[in-house]
């Protein structure tokens, strides 16, 4: 494995810094994405980037690598201070209000680079190399809500630290759906950790290696961008990031981890509407309205 930043007791790989691909137009959500990023469309009030970077941020990452295209700007000045605003709300006394901005700037140290043509996940990532170096890093997906008491990022640091190897994070999936995913194939080594020896992307469900997805989670050493360099278009004439961990597997060693929590496919519509009743459910201010109103639509609909 490739050199990896280590703490200053020498004795513990460190993931410091996370990619967040967050280049795609978002067509499954028009016409609200024609003018604004997919991104920044909220679950309740809190941005759907918000949430992953926070994921990011309590899994002990503090440099984030935003990786975006043309009219992404609202996503960067999200995460920037909005020194207008927050005086303004100061002046009125809002002070609860100027704090909640003033957290989101002080979140962690955004970077902000270009994808320049659209083609695929694994040139996104490969765009992020220069910012994140000769050192190991998370990568997670902005479709990809992932609700868990300890987070999902976190639980594969924990499992890249201890096998000093690349590892993704997946969920078991039903047959049916197979087709929709990345899906891996290896030797299980305990309930939830596989060494992984093959991954397929969107595979028939007769030719599923097994039932194991990988929905948007990654912990990846630096090689995978030598990889991905030499990585040709695959499904869509788009570099695959699967293909280049198939590569990645052969190469080093790569584990599959079976994650504790629920994922949320907020990429689609249904998905992002369970997101948001699941998320508001657990606002104790939101939770007794919310059982109201859906009482009350689902009466309207007997």
């Amino acid at each position: 494995m490739g050199n990896t930043h280590r703490d200053h007791t020498g004795d513990r790989t460190i993931v410091r810094k996370a990619v967040i691909p967050a280049a795609g137009l978002g067509t499954r959500f028009l016409p609200a994405t024609k003018a604004i990023p997919k991104e920044m469309i909220p679950i309740i009030d809190v941005p759907m980037i918000q949430h992953i970077v926070e994921e990011a941020v309590n899994s002990g990452i503090r440099d984030v690598i935003l990786v975006t295209a043309r009219h992404k700007e609202a996503i960067e000045n999200h995460f920037d201070y909005n020194y207008e605003l927050e005086d303004t709300l100061e002046r009125k006394a809002k002070y609860d209000l100027a704090l909640i901005s003033k957290k989101i700037g002080n979140l962690c140290n955004i970077i902000s680079v270009r994808q320049k043509v659209p083609m695929g996940l694994g040139h996104a990532v490969l765009a992020a190399a220069a910012a994140v170096g000769d050192e190991p890093f998370a990568v997670l997906l902005g479709d990809d809500l992932i609700d868990a008491e300890i987070p999902c990022t976190k639980q594969l640091i924990e499992i890249f630290q201890k096998q000093n190897a690349s590892v993704v994070g997946v969920m078991e999936v039903p047959k049916d759906e197979v087709s929709k995913y990345g899906i891996v194939g290896g030797t299980r080594l305990n309930d939830r950790l596989m060494h992984v020896t093959h991954l397929v992307e969107k595979p028939p469900v007769n030719e599923a290696p097994s039932q194991f997805a990988i929905p948007g989670r990654y912990i990846l050493t630096p090689k995978i961008f030598e990889i991905l360099r030499r990585t040709p278009p695959g499904k869509g004439g788009e570099i695959q990031l699967t293909d280049a961990l198939q590569i990645l597997a052969k190469e080093e060693k790569l584990f599959a981890y079976q994650y504790e929590g629920t994922r949320y496919d907020t990429g689609d519509r249904l998905g992002f509407i369970d997101a948001t009743l699941a998320f508001a459910l657990k606002r104790p201010e939101l939770c007794g309205g919310v059982i109201e109103l859906m009482k009350k639509h689902l009466k309207s609909r007997v």
